[in-house]
């Protein structure tokens, strides 16, 4: 599912609709309005992200509502998650050794300054 999770919302156009979403319930004729694609289009990517799970539609006589579903977002969250830890445990690491070397740098500064300021 996560990789076909991704691949729904890696399409630019699908990603500008589940955006647009994000701010609540919209008609299709709604993100026409805010997208740079015809009609069709954005019935033929709401379909795709409908398919995959990320929307749904709610009809209300002629008119199509669609509003995004949380579940598949948090299960990408919780797939990412995973992979979180391990960049933030990397990056814990690299703030370490940057602070021992800007520490032992400062260190040689203040030993090369205090050296410098006695006179014989």
């Amino acid at each position: 599912m996560h990789v076909e999770g991704l691949q729904t919302l890696g399409d630019p156009s699908r990603l500008r609709i589940v955006e647009i979403l994000r701010g609540g319930e919209h008609s299709v004729n709604d993100i026409v309005e805010n997208v740079d694609i015809d009609q069709s289009g954005v019935s033929r990517h709401l379909r795709i992200l409908q398919e995959a799970g990320f929307v749904r539609v709610r009809p209300d006589g002629q008119r199509r509502f669609y509003s995004l579903c949380p579940g598949p977002f948090r299960d990408l969250d919780a797939w990412i998650s995973q992979y979180r830890q391990l960049w933030e445990g990397r990056l814990d690491k690299f703030s370490e050794a940057l602070a021992r070397k800007r520490g032992a740098k400062k260190s040689g500064l203040e030993t090369k300054t205090s050296s410098r300021g006695r006179t014989s």
